[in-house]
C-alpha cells in the first residue's frame, strides 16, 4: 500500500478533470463477421501522451486515497500484456487493447457517481482501466468485478466506459447513482458511446432528435455516428480501417482538438492511429513485443514524427522520462508545478510492481 495525503490528491484530479475543461470523446464498434473493429477519438486541449507496451506476469497493487483500513487496498498479477494510451504516465491509462483482443476506452460523463464506500477493495478509476486489461478477455468478466472491487468514490474523474472483446460483444458500464449500470448484447442495440449516458443517447437517436442543451454536442456526435456504423456496408462502402476513420473525422467536436483518433483492429490485434500534430497513420501490432514481464516495457510518445509499421520504433522505457511526461503534461494543463509529493507518487508507482 502507498501512502500519500488524501486531500492534495483529490485536489490534483479535481483539477485534471474539471467540467470546464472535460473532453469530448467518441467510441464505436463495427460489426464486421469475424472481424470486429473499435474507433476512438479524443478531443481535448492537450494530448501529449505516451503509449506503453504493458508486461503479463507483473504483481500489482492499487494506489488508494485511505491507507488505514486492511479492504482498502486490492493486489493482482497480471494475466496479459497490453497497449495503453496514458496521459498521466505509466499504469494510468485512459484505454488501450490487450493480447487477448479486450479493448477498454474510458469517456466522461458528468451523471457519474461511483458506489459508496463498502467492504469491497477499491481502486481508482484509471487504474480500473488497467486492472480489466491485465486480467480479462471477456466482456462478462469485466462486468462482474464490480461485485469484486469498487472504484473510488470521489469526485476525481467521472468517467463511463465502453468496452468489446474479440467475438465483437460489446458493453458500456456506466455508475448511476452509485450503481454500476451496463448495456450489452440485446440492450446494446448500436455500438457507440459518447459523453451522455447511453439510456439518454439512444433515446434521442431512436426518436431522431437532440435535446435543447447538447454539452459538448454529444447527443449529436452519438446520433451521428450510430448512424454510420449501422449503415456500414463492407461490400460498399470499402475496407473496415479507413471507414472507422471516416467516422472519426465525421464525428470530431468542431471547437475542440481531437488529439487522438485510434482504430483497433481486435482480431489482428493491431492498433491504429493518428494524432492531431502527426495526421500520418502509424501502426502496430501487439504481436510485435516480447510481452513476458523479464523484458523491459516499451514506450512511445503519441506524438513522435514517425508513420507507418512503427513497432521497431518504441524505446524502452524509464523512470525518470515517465517523471517527467508527468510533470510536463501538468504544467501545460495548469501553468503550475505538481506538488513533489504527488509527482512521486506516480512517476514512481511503477517502482513498485514487480515480475512474479
Amino acid at each position: 500500500m502507498i501512502s500519500f495525503k488524501k486531500k492534495s490528491i483529490f485536489c490534483f484530479f479535481l483539477l485534471i478533470f474539471d467540467s470546464n475543461l472535460a473532453p469530448a470523446c467518441t467510441t464505436f464498434c463495427l460489426d464486421i463477421t469475424n472481424r470486429p473493429v473499435y474507433g476512438r477519438n479524443f478531443d481535448w486541449r492537450l494530448g501529449d501522451g505516451c503509449i506503453f507496451i504493458n508486461k503479463r506476469g507483473v504483481v500489482k497493487t492499487t494506489i488508494s486515497y485511505e491507507t488505514d483500513e486492511v479492504n482498502n487496498s486490492l493486489s493482482w498479477v497480471s494475466k496479459y500484456g497490453s497497449a495503453t494510451f496514458n496521459l498521466f504516465g505509466r499504469e494510468f491509462p485512459m484505454g488501450g487493447m490487450n493480447e487477448a483482443g479486450l479493448v477498454v476506452e474510458s469517456m466522461m460523463l458528468d451523471e457519474t457517481q461511483y458506489p459508496p464506500k463498502d467492504s469491497r477493495p477499491e481502486i481508482m478509476a484509471s487504474q480500473w482501466i488497467q486492472y480489466q486489461l491485465d486480467n480479462f478477455s471477456k466482456v462478462e468478466d469485466v462486468i462482474s468485478s464490480g461485485s469484486k472491487m469498487r472504484i473510488q468514490a470521489s469526485k476525481d474523474s467521472k468517467l463511463h466506459f465502453f468496452i468489446c472483446e474479440r467475438s465483437g460483444i460489446c458493453a458500456t458500464i456506466e455508475f448511476i447513482e452509485g450503481e454500476l449500470i451496463y448495456h450489452t448484447n440485446e440492450r446494446l442495440p448500436v455500438k457507440t458511446l459518447t459523453n451522455s449516458t447511453y439510456t439518454e443517447s439512444l433515446s434521442y437517436w431512436r426518436k431522431g432528435e437532440l435535446p435543447q442543451s447538447d454539452k459538448n454536442k454529444s447527443i449529436e456526435r452519438f446520433n451521428r455516428t450510430a448512424n454510420l456504423v449501422n449503415e456500414y456496408d463492407p461490400l460498399t462502402l470499402g475496407q473496415p480501417i479507413e471507414y472507422a476513420f471516416n467516422i472519426l473525422k465525421k464525428a470530431e467536436h468542431d471547437s475542440l482538438k481531437t488529439q487522438w483518433s485510434i482504430v483497433y483492429d481486435i482480431v489482428g490485434f493491431t492498433i491504429y492511429f493518428r494524432t492531431y500534430d502527426n495526421q500520418k497513420t502509424r501502426i502496430f501490432s501487439l504481436k510485435s513485443f516480447d510481452l513476458s514481464c523479464s523484458t523491459p516495457v516499451k514506450v512511445m510518445n503519441t506524438d513522435s514524427g514517425q508513420s507507418g509499421y512503427i513497432a521497431d520504433k518504441f524505446i524502452q522505457y524509464s523512470y525518470q522520462a515517465n517523471r517527467n511526461q508527468i510533470r510536463n503534461f501538468y504544467l501545460k494543463s495548469y501553468f503550475s508545478a505538481l506538488p513533489d509529493h504527488i509527482l512521486d507518487l506516480f512517476s514512481g508507482y511503477p517502482e513498485t510492481t514487480f515480475c512474479n
